[in-house]
C-alpha cells in the first residue's frame, strides 16, 4: 500500500488535488487552441504527485471512480469559460473504460458545467484498451455521439496496435515523445514521422505532436502536416489562474514555419 493512500479520500474531499493545464498549440498559426488537464497533489511534506502515479495510489484504495468524477468536474468547471472555440482534453484511464457507468458520468459532467460537448476531447492510452476493445469503443461511441471528439494518446509508445484505429471512433492521434525526439537529426525518425501523418490523412484523422522541446522539433511537426502541438517548448503544465491569463493575452508565440 502507498504511504499516501490513506489520505488521498481527505485530499479530494477538500479540493486540495490542483488541475494544471498545459497549452496546445496550432501548427498553423501557434495561436493557443486549447489545454490538456493534468491532475497534481502536493501533500503536506511530501513531493508533487503526478497524475499517473496519483491514480495508482486511487487505484489502491478503490478512489479511482472518485478521483476521476473530480478531475473531470473541476476541469470542465474551469473550461467553462475559456473563450471562443478553445477545446479542453481530459485523460481518460482504464477504470474509467471498465465503469459500465463512464459515458453517463461524463455526460452528467458536461450537463452540470454547461461545457459544449464539441469542445471536449478525451484522451485514451493503449495501455487502457488492453482488455475489452468492443466494449471501450461502445462506450467512447455514445460520447461522441453526443460531440464530444477522442484521441488515442501516446501513439508509438506502446506495441501500435493497428485494431484501435479500425475499432475505436476516433478524431485524433497523439504523438508520443518518443515519436518525435530524433525528428531534427535522424532522417529515419522524420520518415517515420511522414508515415504515421499519411496514415492519419487518410483515415481522416488529425495528428497532434506532444513533446516538443526544440524549435527545430516544431518546425518539423508543422512541416510535415500535424494539426498541434505541445511540449516545453511552448509552456509546462501550470495552474488554471496562469492559463487564464495566458489565454487572455493570446500571444502568437511561433510564426507559420
Amino acid at each position: 500500500m502507498h504511504p499516501l493512500a490513506d489520505v488521498l479520500s481527505g485530499a479530494i474531499e477538500r479540493n486540495e488535488v490542483e488541475i494544471q493545464f498545459q497549452p496546445q498549440f496550432s501548427c498553423a498559426d501557434g495561436g493557443i487552441i486549447g489545454a490538456e488537464a493534468l491532475a497534481r497533489w502536493a501533500p503536506d511534506e511530501a513531493a508533487e504527485v503526478s497524475g499517473d502515479e496519483l491514480f495508482t495510489i486511487a487505484g489502491q484504495t478503490a478512489l479511482s471512480h472518485s478521483l476521476s468524477q473530480y478531475v473531470f468536474d473541476a476541469a470542465l468547471k474551469e473550461a467553462h469559460d475559456w473563450p471562443g472555440e478553445m477545446r479542453l482534453s481530459l485523460n481518460i484511464t482504464a477504470g474509467d473504460l471498465a465503469d459500465p457507468e463512464f459515458a453517463d458520468r461524463m455526460a452528467d459532467s458536461l450537463a452540470r458545467s454547461a461545457f459544449l460537448p464539441g469542445r471536449l476531447t478525451l484522451e485514451i492510452t493503449e495501455q487502457a484498451l488492453v482488455d475489452e476493445l468492443d466494449r471501450s469503443a461502445e462506450r467512447l461511441q455514445k460520447l461522441v455521439e453526443l460531440g464530444v471528439k477522442v484521441a488515442l494518446d501516446d501513439f508509438g509508445a506502446g506495441f501500435c496496435n493497428f485494431r484501435y484505429l479500425k475499432a475505436l471512433p476516433l478524431h485524433y492521434l497523439k504523438l508520443d515523445r518518443s515519436m518525435v525526439e530524433g525528428i531534427g537529426t535522424d532522417m529515419r525518425d522524420l520518415e517515420v514521422l511522414r508515415g504515421i501523418v499519411a496514415m492519419a490523412c487518410a483515415l481522416d484523422l488529425d495528428v497532434v505532436a506532444e513533446g516538443i522541446e526544440t524549435q527545430v522539433q516544431r518546425e518539423a511537426v508543422t512541416r510535415e502536416g500535424c494539426m498541434a502541438w505541445q511540449g516545453f517548448l511552448g509552456a509546462k503544465p501550470m495552474a488554471a489562474a496562469e492559463f487564464r491569463s495566458l489565454v487572455k493575452s493570446r500571444p502568437l508565440f511561433f510564426p507559420p514555419s
